[in-house]
């Protein structure tokens, strides 16, 4: 096993200590479950075609936003 140190503020150490307490856990333990079950979670999937739209309308839209919502009658 190997040690690492981290820095908690006051809270969070207090937070540790009461759910450890009460799981009947050192801090230790329950850090390492914590980490442990963080770790071994699947990662989130990372959507790459966020804001890809290929629908036909204009290629501009960003560039001209003022442009296209004063055509439409937005905010109006």
């Amino acid at each position: 096993m190997k040690k690492t140190s981290v820095y908690l503020d006051d809270a969070l150490d207090h937070a540790l200590a009461q759910r450890a307490a009460e799981e009947g856990l050192t801090k230790a333990e329950l850090i390492r479950r914590t980490l442990s079950g963080a770790v071994q979670r699947p990662k989130r999937p990372k959507f790459e075609g966020i804001g890809i739209i290929d629908d036909g309308g204009p290629t501009d839209m960003a560039a001209n936003v003022d442009r296209y919502l004063t055509e439409t009658g937005f905010g109006e």
